[in-house]
Formats: C-alpha cells, structure tokens, sequence
C-alpha cells in the first residue's frame, strides 16, 4: 500500500514527492512589458510554474506554487520588481502544485478568482493525490487550502488601472481551467492547458475538448508568447507540438483498441508507438503509460472525472 502511495503521488504531481528537495525553486523570466513566468525546472520544491502581471494600480499573480514556501519566495521576487499592491491571485486549476500558496497571497491582500468549478473541487478532489487514506496532516494541508474570494462561469476582465488582464474558461485539463491573457503584451499563461515538451497529468482531463482548446488557442493567439504549467516559456508552435501528441495519443489509443487489444497488451503497443517521439520529453517514464490507460478509459467511456457541485 505505502508503494502504491508513493507511485501515485510521484505520478500525479511530481512535485509532491520532490517537494523537500534541495534544488532551485524558479527563475523569474520577463517576457513583456511588466509580465514575468516564474519557471520551476523538473523536481523542484515549486511544483509548477507561476507568474505575474504588472498594472498600473496592482498587480495579478497567476498561480501560486505547490506550498507556502515557494509561495514567499514569488512574493519577494514580485518585491524586486515593484511595490503596487497584490491585487489579484488567479488560479488556473485546482491542482495542489497550483494552488498551495494561495494563503501567503490572500493574507497580502489579493482577491483569489477562479473558474466556479474550482472553489467546489480545491479541498476535496486534491485528498486524491495522497493516495486511498491521506494522513491527517495531509487532510489537513488539503482542508487549509484558501479558496476563491470571487468565481466566474466563462469570461471574466480584470483591470490592473489602465492595462486589461482577460480570464477565460477553456476545458481540457480539469472541466475548471482557466486561461489569461494580456493582449497588450501578447502574452497568455495557460496553466495546465499547455506543457511546453513535457508529457501532461491527465488525471482529470477529457482530450477531445483539450485539443479543441488548443485549436482555439493557436487560433486567436498565434505569434503569443505562452506560459506553459509545466516545461519552459513557450512558443505557438511548441502549443502545436502539444496538441499533436494529445491527437497522436488518441489515435495510437483508438487504433489498437479496434485492433482488439486491451490491458497491459493495448499499453505496450502504443508505447512502442510513440516512445520513439515522445520518449525524450519532461515526465514521459511518469506519464506515458498513464497517459495511455487513461486515454484508453476515457475513450471507452470509463474514465471518471470531477463532476461540479451542484449551485
């Protein structure tokens, strides 16, 4: 049981297991006018990447890291940068890895925004990823996290004085993702929408919507500069190379599948299909196998997903 643990926890966030590594947290990158990605390199104690928006009244951040730590740590490197008020946190998705920090940025003041499904899902779908029986320390982190002040069905702006920050609902990764944007800057941060040559968590995730989404992106932003969950700053065209693994995954899937093959067999098949493509990016001897069999459920309508609460 404790192996079993351990492998989900390494699986669904690798930052989890690697939390207490002595290794950097992130690099601050400016990639516009008064906008910043806070990157994490694989196995960092920040779990994800982060970042934040300049205005001229405030600023927004955009997630805040897998705990209070590294969450200080974004603060202070918001401090280098300027002394305008922490006026807004928004969290892209639900995961831990996203949203651990959100305390340290609430007790400075922020408004945390969030697509509606998010406030249901944050302190009850986040126990998953300690396993079947969490430790009461671990319920107890999950039940600390800090919610959203305000909540938002599809499209919400936000203005930092003069400058326009978008926030928009795009399904994918969650069912409660969340992409912003800065059209001034040509800049959009797209959480887990968007691992820039890392294999995805697709824990919760329905791939025919994301790669919809991914369409969309590449669509309405094609010269952007993206700001990935996980991997480095990316391009459109690294948002391209994502979606085609999203669309070579399931095919690979739906192809053996009516081939017959099922289990552990249809798992070896596909990975020997795409290994030789995708075998050198982030996470993939984490994931791949996983991004198989998940994909194999959801296309055989079993995959299980957080459904929202009830209003």
């Amino acid at each position: 049981m404790k192996i079993r643990v351990a492998l989900l926890c390494s699986v669904v966030f690798l930052s989890l297991s690697a939390w207490c590594a002595d290794t950097p947290d992130f690099t601050i990158k400016k990639i516009g006018e008064g906008v910043y990605a806070a990157i994490s390199g694989d196995g960092s104690k920040a779990g994800s990447n982060a970042g934040f928006i300049v205005g001229s009244n405030g600023v927004a951040v955009v997630d805040t890291f897998v705990d209070v730590a590294p969450a200080k740590d974004l603060l202070a490197e918001i401090r280098k940068v300027t002394n305008l008020p922490i006026r807004y946190v928004i969290n892209t998705h639900y995961h831990l890895d996203h949203t651990g920090g959100n305390a340290v940025f609430a007790e400075a003041g922020a408004t945390i925004v969030a697509h509606r499904n998010l406030r249901g899902w944050l302190r009850t779908e986040n126990l998953k990823f300690f396993g079947a029986n969490p430790k009461p320390e671990q319920k107890a982190r999950v039940e600390a996290l800090v919610v959203p002040d305000m909540v938002y069905s599809d499209a919400v702006d936000i203005y930092l004085g003069s400058r326009l920050v978008q926030v928009r609902y795009m399904p994918g990764h969650t069912g409660g993702d969340s992409v912003v944007s800065v059209p001034d800057a040509n800049v959009v941060f797209g959480g887990d929408l968007v691992w820039q040559h890392h294999l995805p968590n697709l824990i919760d995730a329905t791939t025919d919507a994301w790669i919809k989404t991914l369409d969309k992106l590449l669509t309405d932003h094609p010269a952007a500069t993206f700001v990935s969950g996980h991997g480095d700053v990316a391009t459109a065209s690294d948002v391209r190379d994502f979606r085609d693994y999203l669309a070579a995954l399931r095919q690979a899937v739906g192809k053996t599948q009516a081939a017959g093959k099922s289990g552990q067999e249809l798992i070896d098949a596909v990975t020997a299909e795409l290994e030789p493509k995708y075998g050198s990016w982030g996470f993939s001897k984490a994931f791949l196998q996983r991004n198989i069999s998940q994909t194999a459920d959801e296309l055989a309508g079993k995959k299980k997903v957080p459904v929202p609460a009830a209003e």
